[in-house]
């Protein structure tokens, strides 16, 4: 248990650290205005809470930095969400200025976030169980080959070039979108599969000349993946921490960056509200001389994803929970509103 002096020292010696990057000594703690102790009697708190794993010495100088250890406490225990107005109202007027496509929403949550912190943005798209499916195209480029589209009611859109078989008609082509697109609309992406080999079967089956071929390249063009999306903001941010001088530490995020796969399971197990993870509390090798700070955004009182930062530990942990938090509430607000319009 911490005594209420060694609990404001941390504090002081955290805080100042964030701000500067540079170990935090003995002298300067005393030279604040919050701090009635001597240099003497500081020196002995900051020995007592690197012992209990709190600071680190570094070489090069006779001041403290702060550990894991000490980040976790401060998080768990000191952190009062600050934010200021100027950054609340920049949120609010951004995502209520005549957003109106879902990836527009969430694209513009990334970069604002990115901008307001200077640490690296990540957004989770919506879980695929929560997207329906709104329309299916497909569209000839020649005579053998084709472009597959397929729209979300979240806007999402992906698609696809295909080379079209010989076996396969333009309008055994156009007779298999309409049967999709008749039969599909406003089904959950994850139940596609199910409603492909029963009911879309026996109508292809039923109306089309070459079944077999069409319906292979079926699945082939519209289910080999899920629509669940990322979108970043301040890629390159990391770039400009004095933490990131290695040019391994910078070449392995930048790896994971494009992992897109593994960055998606690493979001989709956060939890409703804030979640802070600390160097090696991370589970990806890329981050572990980063935290990462994880919030939920809902639509109509579902999770739809996961808005995350990824910055060094030195992070501004009071500014960017308050922004999450904000954040978090203003997306959920305007996806509602989207939602209900899109109904």
């Amino acid at each position: 248990m911490l005594t209420k002096r060694q609990l404001l020292i941390l504090q002081v010696i955290i805080d100042d650290f964030i701000e500067s990057a540079q170990p935090v000594g003995s002298r300067s703690i005393a030279k604040k205005d919050s701090i009635q102790y001597s240099s003497a009697t500081i020196r002995n708190e900051m020995a007592d809470l690197e012992d209990m794993g709190f600071l680190e010495k570094t070489h090069s100088s006779s001041g403290r930095i702060p550990s894991e250890r000490g980040y976790r406490y401060y998080v768990d225990h000191l952190v009062s969400p600050q934010d200021t107005e100027s950054n609340t109202r920049i949120i609010h007027n951004i995502m209520q200025d005549g957003l109106f496509e879902f990836e527009q929403i969430v694209q513009s949550s990334a970069e604002i976030l990115s901008e307001i912190t200077n640490y690296t943005s990540i957004i989770l798209g919506p879980e695929v169980f929560e997207t329906k499916l709104k329309q299916l195209q497909i569209v000839s480029l020649t005579p053998h080959t084709a472009v597959a589209i397929l729209v979300t009611n979240t806007g999402h859109v992906e698609h696809r070039s295909f080379s079209v078989p010989e076996a396969i008609h333009a309008s055994d082509l156009e007779k298999m979108v309409n049967i999709l697109n008749d039969r599909l609309y406003g089904v959950p992406i994850f139940k596609l599969y199910e409603k492909l080999n029963t009911e879309i079967v026996n109508l292809m089956d039923k109306y089309m000349t070459d079944f077999e071929t069409s319906y292979d390249y079926l699945k082939a063009a519209f289910f080999s993946e899920n629509p669940v999306k990322l979108y970043f903001g301040g890629k390159t941010n990391l770039l400009m921490q004095p933490e990131f001088n290695d040019i391994d530490k910078v070449r392995s995020f930048y790896s994971m960056i494009e992992e897109e796969d593994e960055i998606a399971t690493l979001l989709k197990g956060a939890t409703d509200g804030i979640k802070v993870t600390i160097g090696h509390e991370n589970k990806v090798d890329a981050i572990k001389d980063c935290s990462l700070i994880t919030a939920t955004y809902e639509m109509n009182e579902e999770q739809m994803g996961t808005i995350a930062l990824i910055g060094p530990t030195r992070m501004e942990y009071k500014r960017v929970i308050a922004l999450l938090n904000t954040l978090s509430s203003e997306m959920s607000d305007v996806l509602y509103k989207w939602y209900q319009h899109n109904e």
